[in-house]
């Protein structure tokens, strides 16, 4: 009994040995990192710079070397691009008047249909007038004696005698028509008759 319990006790001291260890390992190190960032902190940005290891030297830059027969075509070519710029500035400057007169064109465009209109609202009011008043006028002669009428009509030019004449009704017309002299109803009637041979029949 005396070796199992030796041999017991031997795997006990092992593991404790090797828990030690490790834990003064640990210690060791926790401290070793402790003073190097205390010495880290402690340096100057020099002595940092010196414990660094140097970079390596750039290599120097290389020249570039321009070979003389491009010369000619470079210099060609930064002459065609300053045409083509000087081209696009002048169609820029065309394409803005362009706008420009475009818009204006729209103005006035836009105040000779306000013109058209008020002149074709005028005119409008204007004919209903003349309308109304050769309405009202051709109303006061059917209303005369045919007799009065007829001496009112004598004076008149035949073309717009035959105007009023024709806008009458029938015995109306006829009665002022017995009271005109022959020459004045022939030519008030030729008038007439040729105003409605211009009708068309179909």
């Amino acid at each position: 009994m005396t070796q199992d319990r030796k041999r017991g006790h031997r795997p006990g001291r092992g593991t404790l040995a090797i828990i030690a260890v490790l834990l003064l390992g640990s210690a060791l190190l926790r401290v070793g990192l402790q003073a190097t960032e205390a010495i880290a902190r402690e340096a100057s940005p020099e002595e940092l710079a010196e414990s660094l290891p140097m970079p390596a030297p750039l290599a120097a830059p290389q020249q570039c070397v321009s070979d003389p027969d491009l010369v000619p075509l470079l210099e060609a070519m930064e002459t065609r691009e300053d045409r083509l710029r000087m081209r696009e500035e002048r169609m820029t400057m065309r394409m803005r008047a362009l706008q420009v007169a475009d818009a204006r064109i729209q103005e006035k465009l836009a105040e000779l249909r306000a013109s058209e209109a008020a002149l074709r609202a005028t005119i409008a009011l204007a004919d209903e007038a003349a309308e109304s008043d050769l309405t009202r006028l051709t109303s006061v002669y059917e209303n005369m004696k045919p007799k009065d009428a007829a001496a009112l009509f004598e004076t008149m030019d035949p073309d717009f005698a035959a105007g009023f004449l024709g806008r009458m009704r029938p015995e109306a017309a006829a009665g002022i028509m017995t009271g005109l002299s022959p020459e004045t109803a022939y030519l008030v009637s030729v008038v007439l008759a040729g105003r409605n041979a211009e009708v068309p029949r179909e």
